[in-house]
């Protein structure tokens, strides 16, 4: 049996370690999807993950995937997309769409799991300025972006888009380019999929991701004291090799 979240006290989680290896990582129920609450969770290593119909279910996969920023795998055909310079590319400048455009049903039957009290709950943690967006435009059209949290220097990232081919991968370049300049040691994957791979993505025990956290976390992330926003008013081209160009 997994616990349940006392919903009066919002820091309360188990220790990681008590998670099931069947389904891996499952660690509790129950509690709220309150801007404390997940803030919390993150910092622990654990994230909300729950289907229709069911309660919050939390969790706490070992092995972790993992990816370093400064170690994005770039295919030879994405070095070509962003070499064409097709897209621009800002952040936390419509976080709203991005969230449902990755909330969009993506196959014939319809399902996602980002439900909109999922939505709900992220779009207040960004107004808090601790999710954030990359989005990406052709045309003024949002064709693709991410969202995820930060807290300290960490990411964790939820999910990513395309309407465009590459879009969300050229989304997630710049994202790399920018943590490695602020000094983010990861991005948190959550789960291992052959895409996350192909993009440089590793596996990593859980406790050596939750002793990395215990240090990234307490780090200052860029924006704290400010509005805690990324938009910097630009415009990007995609990056490319680390230097970026803005237009």
């Amino acid at each position: 049996m997994i616990p349940r979240l006392d919903p009066r006290d919002r820091s309360a989680f188990p220790d990681v370690r008590h998670a099931l290896r069947e389904p891996n990582g499952l660690l509790a129920f129950g509690g709220d999807l309150s801007p404390e609450r997940l803030e919390n969770a993150y910092r622990r290593g654990i994230f909300p993950w729950f289907s229709e119909g069911d309660p919050i279910l939390w969790w706490s996969p070992d092995p972790r995937t993992v990816l370093f920023p400064d170690r994005m795998r770039l295919s030879r055909s994405l070095r070509k997309r962003l070499r064409r310079q097709t897209f621009k590319v800002t952040m936390d400048r419509n976080f709203g769409g991005v969230i449902r455009g990755c909330a969009a049903p993506r196959d014939a039957l319809g399902g996602t799991w980002i439900l909109p009290e999922m939505v709900m709950a992220y779009e207040a943690l960004h107004r808090r300025g601790v999710a954030h967006s990359v989005e990406v435009w052709q045309d003024d059209a949002l064709v693709g972006g991410l969202y995820g949290v930060a807290v300290g220097c960490a990411f964790f990232g939820e999910s990513m888009f395309s309407r465009a081919s590459d879009a969300s991968k050229v989304a997630l370049v710049h994202l790399c380019e920018r943590l490695t300049r602020w000094g983010f040691g990861l991005i948190d994957c959550q789960m291992r999929t052959e895409h996350l791979v192909s993009l440089g993505a590793v596996e990593i025990p859980r406790g050596d991701l939750v002793r990395r956290l215990e240090i990234l976390c307490r780090q200052p992330g860029p924006g704290v004291g400010t509005a805690r926003t990324w938009d910097d008013g630009l415009e990007h081209l995609p990056l490319f090799d680390g230097s970026a160009e803005t237009a």
